[in-house]
């Protein structure tokens, strides 16, 4: 574990215009971050140009902006990318993303298998908790499979995937359904890839995954150390993987916003302190601290500041890191784990027998559960409330302060930026690709190639998106319990 190399301090970071996003990397790598992590917009995790109608009011609002290459290449100016390892948080439209940065790489004379990070890339989770998707569930894990196989090809250091459980677990779901779920859903991908005649070993050490870290460290600690025990069991026992880093569970945690407060928002330090070495001694590769200040609106660049040098102070200034495994022999931990694993790998069953995540998902299954949990904790909530966080009893709130992130110049900027970027372009090469594009997607071909050549005739993330909506239509879902 950390005795050789401690674990990525990765933030999150993606607000406004790429040029501020840009400033907000370079600050946290000149502090000390070893990764970074960026955060998009909402009309950009749903494949939507900064100048959409749908846009409108949202640009910029939640995350960094990017509908074009030139937004890329400003977001990552002076970031050596040869060197620092990124992470995207995308999905839908993640193979447009992810082209874009390789774009970007390879016109700075930077070679794509020098290039280090993560696509997030699970759309699976979409359907159940976050719903950020696009295209139905079918196209959609199409779409997945492609840019898994492209970059086995064609970015051999590059996460192509990263399957998550930290926004089922934020929207309600238990730890057992967290790991269940997110089991199930890399059951589908993994095969998926195997029907296209893929070999276990040759992407299996590539994939990775995403979970919370909450602030019951016990429990925390039981859930990590259950995961890499079903993970290796899975590999070997069901798949036959026989690369041992197939076997692995390359795992990154962020700290649980949904356990933070508006008010006193300073506690939240606190808060966010014990969620970290529940991840840290759960053996995350690596990690992102929530800044205190982000139940109030977009982190402040001094709350950012703080959230990372958190991390550097568990790493440096305890001893936490000597020990490859601190819990280890613990015979609370080891029972507490083998019980959590036993009701994982009985919800695994039964999502099998269901005929797997896929299946699960058009019927509701996954997200049914999570809203039932979401509603038993809210009325345990409830009863516990006055005690300790309703604002009479043992710890009293301040008021909530007024403290929002909206600045209009960043739309009308962006769209002025996005309606330049579309006045310069050869027209008739970009209908031509978007044509074959469009073609493709009727064909059992790989769509990643076809996606370049848009990029590379000066498409947009939108057309690129349209084009595909228009063969794949969209996802209408249906009401959940």
């Amino acid at each position: 574990m950390y005795l050789e190399q401690l674990w990525t301090m990765r933030q999150y970071s993606g607000f406004g215009s790429a040029q501020e996003s840009n400033t907000r990397f370079k600050q946290l790598i000149a502090e000390g971050a070893t990764g970074i992590s960026i955060a998009f917009d909402l009309p950009t995790q749903l494949g939507l140009d900064s100048d959409h109608a749908m846009s409108k009011g949202e640009v910029g609002k939640v995350g960094v902006s990017v509908s074009s290459l030139d937004d890329m290449r400003q977001l990552l100016d002076g970031i050596p990318l040869e060197k620092i390892s990124t992470s995207m948080t995308i999905n839908a439209p993640a193979a447009i993303l992810t082209l874009m940065y390789e774009l970007v790489a390879n016109e700075r004379g930077i070679s794509s298998d020098a290039l280090k990070g993560t696509c997030q890339n699970d759309i699976l989770k979409e359907y159940i908790s976050r719903g950020t998707y696009i295209y139905p569930p079918e196209q959609s894990m199409r779409l997945v499979i492609d840019l898994i196989e492209y970059s086995k090809n064609n970015l051999p250091n590059w996460n192509s995937i990263s399957i998550s459980g930290y926004h089922m677990s934020e929207a309600g779901a238990s730890p057992v359904q967290e790991i269940a779920f997110t089991f199930a859903n890399a059951r589908a991908y993994i095969d998926a890839l195997l029907t296209r005649g893929i070999g276990i070993d040759e992407f299996a050490p590539r994939l990775s995954f995403f979970f919370v870290a909450k602030e019951n460290i016990l429990e925390q600690v039981c859930k990590f150390r259950l995961a890499r025990e079903i993970w290796a069991e899975m590999m070997t026992n069901e798949y036959g993987a026989k690369n041992l880093k197939s076997t692995q569970l390359r795992f990154h945690a962020q700290t649980a916003g949904v356990e933070l407060t508006a008010q006193n928002s300073e506690l939240n330090i606190i808060r966010v302190t014990i969620q970290a070495l529940g991840a840290i001694f759960g053996g995350a590769q690596s990690l992102h601290t929530n800044s205190f200040d982000e139940a109030i609106s977009l982190p402040s660049e001094f709350s950012v500041g703080v959230a990372l040098k958190t991390q550097q102070i568990l790493a440096h200034e305890t001893d936490i890191a000597n020990s490859p495994d601190p819990f280890g022999g613990s015979y609370l931990i080891e029972a507490m784990t083998d019980k959590m694993k036993v009701k994982v790998k009985d919800l695994l069953l039964e999502i099998n027998h269901l005929g797997g995540a896929l299946k699960c998902i058009e019927r509701n299954y996954q997200r049914s559960k999570i809203e039932i949990n979401a509603y038993n904790i809210a009325l345990e909530a409830e009863k516990i409330s006055p005690k300790v966080n309703g604002g009479e009893g043992k710890f009293h709130y301040e008021n909530l302060p007024n403290s929002t992130f909206s600045n209009p110049a960043i739309e009308e900027n962006q769209v002025l930026q996005i309606g330049k970027y579309k006045s310069n372009r050869d027209l008739k090469k970009l209908r031509c690709s978007l044509q074959e594009l469009s073609e493709a997607a009727n064909l059992q071909v790989n769509l990643i190639p076809f996606i370049k050549d848009c990029l590379l005739a000066k498409a947009t993330l939108g057309e690129i998106s349209d084009t595909l909506k228009s063969q794949f239509g969209t996802f209408n879902p249906t009401d959940g319990i």
